[in-house]
């Protein structure tokens, strides 16, 4: 054994991630608490078309969600193990497929009035709220919601709930029935339209392999344990990279 070799792992599990920036994620994401909020959705810098930006996420590998590669168009080995269980007839193998198949989920930028200092921040919302908004958009006595002059806010009230067994918080979305310009100060309403946080930017990009990899010890936790005898003690383990403990 190289005693040498096992000082310099500790050593850099110990240092890992003290070289990193601290992320203030509340910086990032809007998560509104119990109350009643008003705020506007900004066009998306990143999406002309719908200012709702859709991501798709793996849960259930790691403490946090992880980035699917379908997100930067590429293709991706969970999702593609998953659409493979779907070709069988064995009624498990499509609850294994629902089961580790990504998730949409839906990111508007917003301000919130009176916090308007705080700049654009990523309001996660499920695919109810997006529908809803779809469907004031395509109302011809809403219209475009987002336009910067002749907008409409909205007011949302944040209520405690148990969600799918968990207690969380529902958002019940209504707009504003009078139109309003998102700001008459030019210079924030230019800072908002450009300073946007980037979704895919904040969190880990793993590789096609790392994804391989991540499926396969979930796949077969044992034979990762395997590996170790039983008598050899086992070095600390690697923390989550930040992409997955700090996720909000």
């Amino acid at each position: 054994m190289d005693l040498s070799f096992v000082k310099q792992k500790l050593e850099a599990n110990a240092n890992r991630g003290a070289g990193r920036e601290k992320i203030d994620y509340t910086k990032i994401f809007w998560k509104p608490k119990a109350g009643k909020y008003q705020i506007r959705i900004i066009p998306n810098k990143f999406r002309k078309e719908w200012p709702l930006r859709e991501i798709q996420m793996h849960y259930g590998f790691s403490k946090g969600p992880i980035l699917a590669l379908s997100n930067w168009g590429e293709e991706d080995p969970i999702t593609g193990f998953a659409k493979g269980l779907r070709k069988s007839a064995d009624k498990d193998d499509w609850t294994l497929a629902n089961k580790i198949s990504p998730k949409t989920r839906y990111f508007a930028p917003v301000i919130v009035r009176g916090e308007e200092s705080a700049g654009v921040r990523l309001w996660e919302v499920g695919k109810l709220v997006n529908d809803q908004l779809m469907g004031i958009a395509s109302d011809e006595d809403y219209g475009d919601f987002t336009d910067i002059t002749d907008g409409r806010d909205f007011t949302v009230e944040a209520v405690e709930d148990v969600i799918a067994g968990r207690k969380g918080i529902k958002c019940n979305l209504r707009i504003k029935p009078k139109t309003t310009p998102i700001s008459e100060d030019a210079a924030l309403v230019e800072k908002v339209l450009n300073e946007q946080p980037d979704i895919l930017a904040i969190n880990r990009r793993y590789t096609y392999e790392a994804l391989k990899e991540i499926l396969t010890k979930w796949l077969n936790p044992e034979a990762e344990e395997e590996q170790v005898a039983p008598s050899t003690p086992s070095a600390p383990a690697d923390p989550l990279p930040a992409a997955q403990s700090d996720w909000v």
